[in-house]
């Protein structure tokens, strides 16, 4: 099949961090509908990165060392996108719970909202998909609709397509994977529309799973990371809002 975003100022941009077993098929898979791939090589020690290289000739890679984080690697990637003059992009996982066959759902959707920042929302009921994530999420939702007013189904998802103009000026307090809904919540205050769309999503079984999330830990950092955003939501997220709101209602 060819891709279905030539002539598209679109790149899809891979994060990735020790996805041996899945790195390769999620590129050959993305490849069917996107010819400009960006694969971004977070710090890899388990044979991603040879891996990675197999497909050179295919695709443009990032890679730095140590690991650094998600948040980081998306940064990477982003910057590489605009050097490379794309104007909008799409990021998904490495471990393959996404199917790049909704490509073309984000494409759809670009159509119509050039400017928008469209989230894939994964069905949390979904067959093996562990508890931890469902709860996670849930979690994290409360607290996206809590600093922005805005109802999101899946704020942990890393299926997303972003138009590089609405991440100019963001900054990140944390370049973990918690770093796409601080992302999230800073774009929604820069006043950028975010919407949702349903993608599938497939989890194998836990013992075929590579799992970065360190269940305690990480709990504690998205605790503080929610506990300062909802304190700048105070001081400038709301107040942002409501001077943008104030303003269309008076032009």
């Amino acid at each position: 099949m060819e891709a279905t975003t030539d002539n598209r100022q679109l790149c899809v941009i891979i994060p990735t961090y020790n996805n041996v077993r899945t790195i390769g098929k999620v590129i050959t898979d993305v490849l069917k509908y996107c010819s400009q791939v960006i694969v971004v090589d977070d710090g890899c020690t388990d044979g991603t990165s040879a891996e990675i290289r197999s497909l050179s000739s295919h695709i443009t890679i990032v890679s730095y060392q140590p690991n650094r984080g998600k948040g980081h690697a998306l940064v990477a990637g982003f910057r590489k996108a605009k050097e490379m003059g794309f104007t909008h992009v799409i990021t998904i996982d490495a471990d393959g719970q996404h199917f790049a066959d909704d490509i073309p759902v984000f494409i759809k959707e670009l159509d119509n909202h050039t400017d928008t920042i469209v989230v894939g929302a994964r069905n949390l009921t979904e067959e093996n998909m562990p508890r931890g994530n469902t709860f996670a999420n849930k979690f994290s939702n409360f607290w996206f609709r809590l600093q922005t007013g805005i109802n999101l189904q899946d704020t942990q998802s890393g299926f997303r397509l972003y138009p590089i103009s609405a991440l100019r000026g963001l900054r990140f307090i944390t370049f973990r994977y918690e770093a796409e809904l601080e992302l999230l919540v800073f774009a929604a205050w820069a006043g950028t529309p975010i919407i949702s769309v349903p993608v599938r999503v497939y989890y194998p079984p836990a013992d075929e799973r590579v799992s970065h999330f360190r269940p305690i830990y990480d709990f504690v950092r998205i605790s503080i990371l929610n506990t300062l955003l909802c304190i700048a939501a105070l001081v400038y997220g709301y107040p942002r809002m409501a001077l943008r709101a104030v303003k269309r209602f008076f032009s």
